[in-house]
């Protein structure tokens, strides 16, 4: 999950376009529609939202997330058409059965995100096991966001509530930094490619505190108890954020990332040898260190590459350069008085 700037560009016109007899917002229809009075006994139908389902809509989303989902980073163009999703659901909240859902916000563009099917819509999926090592059995598990969203606060009910009261638990990539909740497994063993929510005090985090599968409640107060991002944890789990395919991409990219590295030092060794040989003032020897250095430095600018905003699990891909860089880094050594 890569935090995003929606920017100062103002929301689509189609989130606000006036259609209907009579003519008005689409938040207007729906104001009207959800106060109406309704006889005794009768059950209030559901709003036929639809502003939020523009193809402006849509083509906006894809270019502030880079056609990428905004919870996993998958191409969701190469799988399926996008699902826009509503990060506050607008017309019912799993948990809550008489809460009538954000309807107020089903057509606000600080609601909407681009997601892939496997994130957006509650499926079957294949997942770890809690002690997140991809060998071991795997369980079937229900992941998917659908109509959940947690909090650890006061729900809004109303158009007037308090969102910020909420404290919601599920991280929203363009409200949120998302790498200060969420950090990568990229160990050379069953574990690469988990996501793992971060420790509260910044040591590392292992697989062995993956949090378990259960309730959104459960996870956060198992998150809490181990001194894990209470966030992080339930927005893994919500969003399926550990799903067997999906851990198997990313560890597979941990590996390209790995075989670049390796390639990378290699070469450097051999040039820095032929240079340490004195041989530099020959001809032949002195340009294939130059060929050397200038293909290390194309396979470094791919492995950067890798980490751009456009490119897939593009936040896991800078996390491998950073620790890439930690590793080359010499220790400091202590100073004595």
């Amino acid at each position: 999950m890569r935090a995003v700037n929606r920017g100062t560009k103002p929301a689509p016109s189609a989130l606000s376009v006036l259609s209907g007899n009579p003519k008005r917002t689409e938040l207007d229809a729906a104001r009207a529609h959800m106060t109406e009075e309704l006889a005794l006994d009768t059950k209030r139908s559901a709003f036929p939202f639809k502003a939020y389902k523009a193809d402006e809509v849509k083509r906006r989303l894809e270019e502030l997330f880079h056609g990428k989902c905004a919870y996993c980073e998958t191409f969701y163009a190469s799988q399926a058409p996008v699902d826009v999703e509503h990060y506050r659901p607008k017309g019912a909240v799993e948990g809550a059965p008489d809460h009538p859902g954000y309807w107020w916000l089903g057509m606000e563009w600080s609601n909407l995100l681009p997601s892939c099917l496997d994130c957006n819509r509650r499926r079957k999926q294949r997942a770890p096991d809690g002690i997140g090592d991809l060998n071991v059995l795997y369980k079937a598990t229900q992941s998917g966001k659908k109509d959940s969203f947690p909090v650890a606060g006061v729900r809004a009910d109303s158009e007037n509530a308090e969102l910020a009261a909420e404290h919601a638990l599920l991280l929203d990539p363009t409200r949120d930094d998302p790498s200060a909740h969420l950090t990568y497994w990229l160990g050379n063993d069953a574990a690469g490619g988990l996501i793992l929510p971060k420790r509260v005090d910044d040591s590392p985090s292992n697989p062995i505190e993956l949090a378990a599968v259960g309730t959104p409640a459960a996870i956060a107060a198992e998150a809490e108890h181990s001194n894990l991002s209470v966030r992080g944890a339930v927005s893994i789990q919500v969003y399926g954020l550990n799903r067997m395919r999906l851990v198997q991409d990313r560890a597979r990219l941990i590996q390209r990332m790995r075989f670049l590295e390796i390639l990378a030092i290699n070469l450097g060794d051999i040039a820095n040898t032929l240079e340490q040989a004195g041989l530099v003032d020959e001809p032949v020897v002195s340009d294939a260190i130059r060929s050397l250095k200038l293909l290390q430095g194309n396979i470094l600018s791919e492995m950067r590459g890798l980490a751009a905003p456009d490119m897939p699990y593009s936040t896991l891909a800078a996390a491998y350069l950073a620790d890439f860089k930690a590793r080359l880094s010499p220790p400091v050594a202590p100073e004595y008085p």
